[in-house]
């Protein structure tokens, strides 16, 4: 039975993609393993594995199609001695599922899961069982619950050996993921553009006025949709505290002199990256995320940072952040940095996190307001330092002042709860020494 390959969601948050390239023509024969396509998503290329083996009967999508859904067949695979005729003609066949709110169905429904094709990215996401169509259908004609099978396939994929080998069992059960809502809510806003006036009001309000149109790529367009859906739909309010840099200026500069022959040269945005590790397990109920009618609170600091790019930005995530020493932080970002800029993060590296940082004084900017990313509950926006007038001791004198405003989502943080949160983020900062310790 002809099985078809379906565009695959590589991220719980795609909805479509582009067909960058095929690396393989009708007629070729494919193992499992192999490398198919290289997709476009608004963030990153990423490589497109066959799951199931067989031979390629038909491409349904052309390379360099943009736009594609979600669970449209892009591509038939033949089984062992099925003839070419039994593949379907070109068509799109598009899922009645958006793929993201599949998370919340059962495992064996879930739409993105019937793709014979997977990237190379995380195998779970929520409660979704990664399984081959055709493992699928032995699968229900043995009675097979799949949630207990062993997938050897890329990834942990289940594929026809790993059922074949396994004893029938009892169906699969609905397990739903709490998280779920808030990814439904960015799949609902996702297509929107910011609102505004249409297209044909704005051309024909400048039809005399010289100008060239920039087409917005998908990483733009959903930048656009989801921070346009975080103004509206975030309840922000923000604080604002000034931190004096001078005694962590001059930490910076001796640890970097005894790091020298390391290699190792510590930022100050390295210093901000610990400082808010640390207050986040200082107040704990700050380090949360909203996951639409409840709070999912965290043990561990995962801190988001943003990284410009040409065209958009990233925000990779730095892991367990409040466990790390500062140089093996400054080296992750360095890397992560580099990667975001090339295009070459996976998806699970720039997910998730609880918190975010919005560094923007090296372009000299004193202070500024950033948008929170569903589902973070908080950004810090981080401006340059600047020598000031300050008081101390009743003496003035000049030092070295950063301001940084917090944004937080009020759902989740109240106001004496932020204030607590960036006063630590103050503390660790003004005493930077302590961060070692």
């Amino acid at each position: 039975m002809a099985i078809e390959i379906l565009m695959p969601a590589l991220s719980p948050t795609m909805e479509e993609g582009t067909l960058a390239k095929w690396l393989v023509k009708e007629g070729d024969v494919v193992k499992s393993g192999q490398i198919l396509a290289e997709i476009e998503t608004d963030k990153a290329t990423m490589e497109f594995e066959a799951v199931d083996e067989g031979v390629i009967g038909r491409i349904l999508v052309a390379e360099g199609t943009s736009g594609v859904k979600v669970n449209t067949a892009i591509a038939v695979l033949l089984e062992d001695g099925e003839a070419a005729d039994a593949a379907p003609a070109a068509k799109a066949v598009v899922a009645a599922a958006a793929p993201v709110a599949a998370v919340t169905a059962a495992p064996a429904a879930a739409p993105v899961a019937a793709a014979t094709a997977v990237a190379a990215a995380p195998k779970a996401v929520g409660a979704r069982v990664f399984a081959s169509p055709l493992a699928r259908r032995i699968a229900a004609e043995k009675g097979l619950d799949l949630a207990s099978v062993q997938g050897s396939g890329p990834h942990g994929r289940i594929v026809r050996a790993d059922v074949e080998a396994a004893k029938a069992g009892a169906a699969a059960p609905v397990v739903a993921v709490a998280a779920a809502p808030v990814a439904e809510a960015k799949v609902a806003a996702a297509p929107a553009m910011a609102a505004g006036p249409s297209t044909e009001t704005v051309l024909k309000t400048y039809a005399d006025r010289p100008f060239t149109e920039v087409k917005l790529d998908g990483m733009r367009k959903t930048i656009a949709a989801r921070l346009t859906e975080a103004k509206q739909t975030v309840p922000h309010f923000y604080l604002r505290r000034d931190i004096e840099l001078d005694a962590l200026m001059a930490f910076r500069a001796e640890l970097n002199a005894k790091l020298e022959g390391r290699g190792v040269k510590l930022s100050v945005n390295d210093f901000v990256i610990k400082a808010c590790a640390l207050a986040l397990q200082q107040v704990p109920a700050a380090n949360a995320v909203w996951a639409g009618d409840r709070v999912l609170q965290f043990k561990k600091s995962d801190v988001a940072v943003a990284v410009a790019i040409e065209g958009g930005l990233f925000t990779p995530v730095l892991r367990d952040a409040e466990a790390k020493s500062l140089s093996a932080l400054s080296a992750e970002m360095k890397d992560l940095a580099k990667r975001a800029r090339d295009r070459k993060l996976a998806p699970h590296e720039y997910q998730g996190g609880s918190f975010a940082i919005s560094n923007l004084g090296m372009f000299g900017i004193d202070n500024f307001d950033a948008i929170i990313n569903p589902p973070h509950a908080a950004i810090l926006a981080v401006g340059a330092g600047v020598a000031k007038a300050i008081v101390k001791n009743g003496v003035v004198v000049v030092g070295t002042v950063m301001s940084v405003t917090l944004s937080v989502d009020h759902r989740v943080i109240d106001g004496a709860l932020g204030a607590l949160l960036v006063n630590a983020i103050k503390d660790n900062l003004e005493n930077p020494l302590a961060m070692l310790a």
